[in-house]
């Protein structure tokens, strides 16, 4: 009996000890050098806006943010992410915007079971067949972005639709979903091509060959420099009124629909994000963001954003449990302002609202975006994955 008693009475008070603060280290993996290097910043400044809004009652753990330029270079970034696992001994790793780095850094994550919040890199395999546990992804997969769009046109009367793109993995898987979903829907694709990726100057010729297809209208995916200069050659080229341009959201994002010009007047395109939407998360969020930066925040920083607070709710949750940290990332849940959000068990992909909307250019050259529909909760399939 007094040895019962005893036993009870140290596993009452092993229960009742305070939690062990824990210093918590975590890389930022982005580009921020090179032709991605705006995304990189936008998605940090969108990471540390998190951290002021919601890291200031962490107790007595702290938060150690620790920088790496992945040059968007796979190599580059696979090393740098080596020695933030092995040298600095980070507790999980954020950030990745290229497809390619986030694909040389899954076995390397996996085995060394360091977990990866990807802001940004949409590589449909890496919450699909090539998922990890380790692996969570709080911005999208190509896939999720573009699948909407397809029963939304034929919906509105758009039956044939020619397509363009990068030609890469991310282009290719972007223009695929879409195909598959219009198609699906009872829509044809009468046409299509990839373009030489980083290559493309001149876009004429493709305009040329959409204008030619009796296509109802064209999408596409470019994103970046070519995302300005195929707009505007899209205007200049005089077909908008009879051959209307949808695509994803990102051919009009915030970071340079300025530079499009009035060309990007009427675009309808589908994200998980506008500066538009209205709720008192993204009110505050892009309040605080113009007051820091002078400027509207982008898709990029919103995404920065949700993995930064998604890691401080998960930090909250632990107690100084690392382990207990590394699982509970996985199961935050919060509503921010792209709306509700939650990882889906079986694929480890965020779970969000989609958004189709309408670029407006006015006459002072000041852009806006208005949403047209919000396509609710969209969720990949497993596509294959495994977590184990």
């Amino acid at each position: 009996m007094r040895k019962t008693f005893m036993a009870s009475a140290v596993l009452a008070a092993a229960l009742t000890l305070p939690a062990q603060a824990a210093d918590y280290k975590v890389g930022l993996l982005l580009p921020y050098s090179g032709v991605y290097a705006s995304l990189g910043n936008d998605i940090t400044a969108g990471f540390n806006l998190a951290v002021e809004h919601f890291g200031k009652d962490l107790g007595d753990d702290t938060l150690t943010l620790v920088q790496e330029d992945t040059e968007v270079k796979p190599p580059v970034g696979l090393a740098k992410a080596r020695k933030l696992v092995l040298q600095d001994k980070v507790d999980a790793i954020s950030g990745i915007v290229s497809s390619g780095v986030l694909a040389a850094l899954r076995d390397f994550v996996h085995q060394t079971e360091t977990p990866l919040v990807v802001a940004n890199a949409g590589n449909d395999q890496m919450t699909g067949e090539r998922c990890s546990p380790y692996i969570i992804r709080v911005s999208f997969s190509n896939g999720q972005v573009n699948r909407p769009m397809g029963p939304w046109l034929v919906e509105k009367g758009v039956k044939k639709i020619y397509t363009l793109a990068p030609d890469y993995a991310a282009g290719r898987q972007m223009i695929e979903a879409f195909s598959k979903s219009f198609t699906e829907a009872g829509g044809e694709i009468v046409g299509g091509q990839f373009t030489p990726f980083r290559k493309t100057k001149d876009f004429g010729p493709y305009l040329t060959a959409a204008a030619a297809s009796g296509a109802d209208g064209i999408f596409v995916f470019y994103a970046g420099g070519e995302a300005i200069g195929f707009v505007k050659q899209y205007g200049e080229f005089g077909i908008n009124e009879k051959m209307p341009l949808y695509g994803s959201g990102w051919l009009t994002s915030p970071l340079y629909v300025g530079a499009e010009g009035k060309a990007a007047d009427g675009v309808i395109t589908s994200l998980n994000y506008s500066p538009s939407i209205e709720n008192p998360e993204n009110e505050r969020f892009q309040k605080d963001y113009m007051a820091a930066h002078d400027r509207a925040a982008s898709e990029y920083a919103v995404q920065g954003y949700d993995a930064g607070r998604l890691i401080v709710e998960a930090i909250k949750a632990s107690g100084g449990d690392k382990a207990a940290f590394k699982k509970n990332l996985s199961k935050v849940k919060f509503s921010g302002p792209r709306g509700p959000l939650e990882i889906d068990p079986a694929t480890n992909n965020i779970v969000q609202n989609i958004y189709i909307y309408e670029t407006k250019v006015a006459e002072d050259g000041s852009t806006s975006q208005e949403i047209l529909d919000t396509v609710e909760a969209v969720r990949d399939a497993p596509n294959g994955c495994q977590m184990n």
